[in-house]
């Protein structure tokens, strides 16, 4: 699944929707079919450009026309699911899954949750179901819906919906098998349109919901505006507000969700939302999808205000499990869920926010690296006349800046994207890498031009640091520590970068950076690599 909010795609997933090797991809790039932004990823615009001027009209057709082709034969399928259900001792929910076509899971945003995930979500309960009722906004096989008539939930108070008929027919023949009961309560219906003006409420909402499912920007406006879900447009997001809305009083929601729903800005009003009510569980499950880069995550909350009286969260992340303070949760900027940090480091967090600092907000201008769009026609490796050295992010070291080893006409209206020239050409300007697990900072005073893999900063003039003291700070292990118990992303993104505390007071009194020194300043001790804590 291509996730359109992010700026870039990986080759990884790329070669998943396509169907094609590695080395496919790679030589798209190379021929400059594909503009590259990162080690192993592609700008969004380039792909987009493929998309549309490529792929089924040039050779690609037989392979990369999968993209734009849903080779998932919807009647043939059914045809054999109307035949195979008379079978007893097949898998059906498996064996559809297996046959849906790569092309058809992307624009429908499907991917169905693995059976240990399903009952890892419903553990932990153990009240009585029995008049309850239960509702999985987006069935598919009807996974969540087998293990809840397991916990309890009588047949006939189980909801369900899809817009894929053959999944429906599945989960009703899965529902009989299971109970002898025909229901009719598994609806072909979009559970959004459902849920508008549905009087209907459940007790309990599991689901794992349609993952960046490709509707119209309109559709998702409408969306957006009938549920209140502010920017949060992603049909992910989509479904937990629609779900809220028919959630009973104190009633249960567990949803399995992307990675990018817990930390990214895109999906901050979401993460508002469910902030604000008695949340009960955060779970990491990894890259839980064959062929899927993005990991899978999942949250399960009461329907029932904040309470500071019960403000324990328990959080599960790369095995570790442990209690988060809710309220350490809701402290966080841009709401981030970051439930990846344990509670010493959340303290840690609120320790240095709550010191004087200031931020990179509404202080500084910024400006992107030069998209060439066509690497292959534009980038040399030796310089040429009338070509410039430009710099990539990863010339960029704590330590210095490497030497050139790109370089570019220097006509800047060849290219498909450029910063205004006084960025570039700026006295003094901080430059960092983009793509990158660790901060990287640079002060260029030689007016050096970079690549789209480097992002730029001109300091306002009345800032209280230097860009130097600034590069050094935010180069520092501690702040490279800070940022990822924070945002935990591979990207370096201005929007994350214009939160973090700058303890510039520091610098009053010594304006060469130490970092031991700045350590002591702000009253946290280094405890080994990685890890600190509050000093007092």
């Amino acid at each position: 699944m291509l996730n359109n909010t992010d700026s870039e795609y990986t080759i990884d997933q790329i070669v998943t929707q396509f169907g094609v090797c590695e080395a496919t991809v790679r030589n798209w790039i190379k021929t400059g079919c594909l503009q590259k932004f990162g080690k192993n990823t592609v700008t969004r615009k380039s792909f987009e450009v493929f998309l549309a001027e490529i792929v089924g009209k040039e050779k690609l057709n037989s392979r990369a026309n999968k993209q734009n082709k849903d080779t998932h034969n919807h009647v043939e399928i059914s045809e054999i699911l109307t035949k195979k259900i008379q079978d007893s001792d097949i898998d059906l929910g498996e064996f559809y899954e297996n046959e849906l076509s790569e092309s058809f899971r992307n624009i429908e945003g499907i991917y169905y949750t693995p059976a240990e995930i399903v009952a890892d979500m419903f553990s932990g309960f153990s009240e009585n179901f029995a008049d309850k009722t239960f509702c999985d906004p987006a069935c598919g096989s009807g996974n969540f819906i087998i293990s809840a008539l397991e916990l309890g939930f009588l047949p006939e108070n189980v909801y369900g919906f899809d817009t894929d008929p053959n999944a429906v027919k599945i989960t009703l023949k899965r529902i009989f098998d299971k109970t002898g009961y025909h229901s009719s309560n598994i609806k072909q219906t979009d559970f959004l349109d459902f849920a508008i003006n549905s009087i209907q409420k459940f007790d309990y909402i599991f689901t794992n919901p349609p993952w960046g499912k490709k509707i119209e920007k309109a559709e998702k406006e409408r969306y957006g505006n009938l549920f209140k879900a502010g920017k949060s447009s992603d049909t992910s997001a989509l479904f937990v507000f629609a779900g809220l809305s028919v959630l009973a009083k104190s009633g249960v929601m567990g949803y399995l969700l992307p990675d990018a729903f817990f930390n990214i800005s895109n999906f901050q009003d979401a993460r508002k939302k469910i902030s604000d009510l008695s949340l009960q569980n955060l779970t990491d499950y990894g890259k839980a999808f064959k062929g899927l880069q993005t990991g899978a995550q999942a949250f399960i909350l009461r329907n029932e205000p904040y309470d500071k009286q019960r403000d324990s969260v328990t959080c599960t992340f790369n095995g570790h499990c442990y209690e988060r303070s809710a309220a350490s949760l809701r402290t966080m900027p841009k709401s981030i869920l970051n439930f990846w940090t344990n509670p010493d480091e959340a303290k840690l967090i609120e320790h240095v926010f709550s010191l004087p600092h200031i931020t990179l907000a509404n202080r500084a201008e910024w400006g992107l690296g030069i998209v060439t769009g066509n690497n292959n026609k534009y980038r040399k490796s030796e310089p040429e006349p009338g070509y410039m050295p430009v710099y990539k992010g990863s010339d960029i070291t704590k330590t210095g800046l490497k030497p050139a080893s790109v370089y570019i006409p220097t006509d800047l209206s060849l290219y498909q994207q450029v910063a205004p020239r006084h960025l570039y050409e700026a006295h003094e300007k901080i430059i960092y890498k983009f793509i990158s697990d660790n901060l990287g900072f640079y002060c260029d005073t030689e007016q050096r031009y970079l690549l789209n893999s480097a992002n730029m900063l001109i300091l306002k003039s009345d800032f209280p640091i230097s860009a130097k003291q600034l590069c050094d700070l935010l180069n520092s292990n501690f702040m490279n520590t800070l940022f990822k118990s924070l945002f935990r992303t591979h990207k370096i993104l201005r929007g994350d970068l214009e939160l973090l505390p700058l303890h510039t007071d520091y610098f009053k009194n010594n304006p060469i950076f130490v970092e031991t020194e700045f350590l002591e300043f702000i009253q946290v001790k280094f405890i080994e690599k990685g890890k600190y804590q509050i000093s007092f």
